[in-house]
């Protein structure tokens, strides 16, 4: 830092000195024009430059080199440090020094208002710099709390449908069972009604049909909790069995697109599909007022394509505007998080004509045959 600092002091004092012979060179050349006349003309722009560029002492040597020269060059006698007119000289020299004082005042302050202003710019910019490192690293935390966010979610997501596959398979064995020896007991007492009077027989069958309607509805709930034929049978079969038993209990007619030998895919996607579908279907007959929908699913280009569309009276505004900035809509929440474990994206569009929910999946290419007999054995 001193090697620096010396040289600095170097260059300014060299640009001084220089422009305090270059004043005096200038107003030599220039003496046949100026005949002699205020020989200070050119000595002030070595003193202003000197005052704003090289600092106070570098301009006091130029204010000092110049009215030496000036003194022993250009006043008369010429080549001598005597004055031929001692008053008028000196009062032009005492002039020439309490100007450039001025000069080298203001050019002082200048050059210290340019350093603050230099310094205030370089703070600003190391804030800001120091700002944005650290808008940086909290958008880097963000993106990996937001990561680990999706990961959690998708593993509790996974362990909800490893749960409701549980509960399912708990339901149909033992609560099922249960129902089933409960049921031929009742057939038991049925084939002896016989002997009771009329309001025990009546209870007796009363009974057989309400454990019959009890075996309905467990086993409907078993399978909407984790249906068999997603496990079994792949995803077509499980959403045409889903799909059959909702039109049946809504009384909403929904058309159904899907290839006959659609593909099995990974276990966790067409559980996702089957709960998209699921989530739409009871969207549809909550709130659309919908008599009829259509589900369409298909493979394209290396992605699995749904398309779910129904003629309802659509979504508000409002609530798109909610939906899409993820402030409401728990289910569409879900199911955007469903997908978006497999790279997968999900677009809603609805107007006054209905509303139509679209879902993009990439998948591997389809597997040979073969691959696909021996996943089914």
């Amino acid at each position: 830092m001193q090697r620096i600092s010396m040289a600095d002091n170097l260059r300014r004092y060299g640009a001084a000195f220089s422009a305090a012979i270059a004043a005096l060179f200038l107003y030599k050349l220039l003496t046949p024009i100026l005949d002699g006349q205020n020989p200070y003309h050119t000595a002030w722009v070595a003193v202003v430059f000197s005052a704003w560029y090289c600092g106070v002492a570098p301009a006091i040597v130029t204010v000092l080199l110049d009215l030496v020269g000036i003194w022993y060059w250009f006043l008369p006698p010429v080549g001598s440090f005597q004055l031929a007119n001692s008053k008028a000289d000196i009062a032009g020299m005492l002039g020439f020094l309490v100007f450039s004082g001025l000069i080298v005042v203001l050019g002082e302050a200048n050059r210290r208002s340019l350093a603050k202003s230099r310094l205030a710019e370089q703070q600003l910019r190391s804030a800001h710099a120091e700002l944005e490192r650290k808008v940086q690293e909290r958008t880097t935390e963000l993106s990996r709390a937001n990561e680990n966010l999706r990961e959690l979610s998708g593993h509790l997501q996974q362990l909800r449908d490893e749960e409701r596959r549980q509960i399912a398979r708990e339901l149909h064995d033992s609560v099922g069972q249960l129902l089933a020896a409960m049921s031929m007991n009742i057939a038991t007492l049925q084939s002896q009604s016989h002997k009771l009077d009329s309001a025990g027989a009546r209870a007796v069958s009363e009974n057989s049909a309400l454990v019959q309607q009890m075996g309905k509805e467990i086993r409907t709930i078993s399978h909407l909790l984790h249906p068999p034929l997603l496990d079994v049978a792949g995803l077509a079969s499980a959403v045409r069995w889903y799909v059959d038993g909702f039109s049946e209990r809504s009384k909403i007619k929904v058309d159904m697109e899907i290839p006959a030998e659609f593909r099995r895919l990974p276990d966790q996607m067409e559980i996702a599909i089957f709960r998209l579908v699921q989530e739409c279907l009871t969207n549809i007959h909550r709130h659309s007022g919908s008599d009829r929908a259509k589900i369409a699913i298909r493979e394209e280009d290396d992605s699995v394509i749904i398309e779910i569309k129904d003629a309802g009276k659509g979504i508000s505004l409002e609530k798109q505007l909610e939906l899409s900035s993820g402030r409401t809509g728990v289910g569409f929440r879900g199911m955007r998080e469903r997908l978006r474990q497999f790279g997968g994206d999900l677009n809603i569009q609805s107007d006054h004509s209905g509303t139509f929910v679209k879902a993009k999946l990439p998948v591997e290419p389809a597997a040979p045959a073969s691959e696909d007999r021996e996943r089914a054995s």
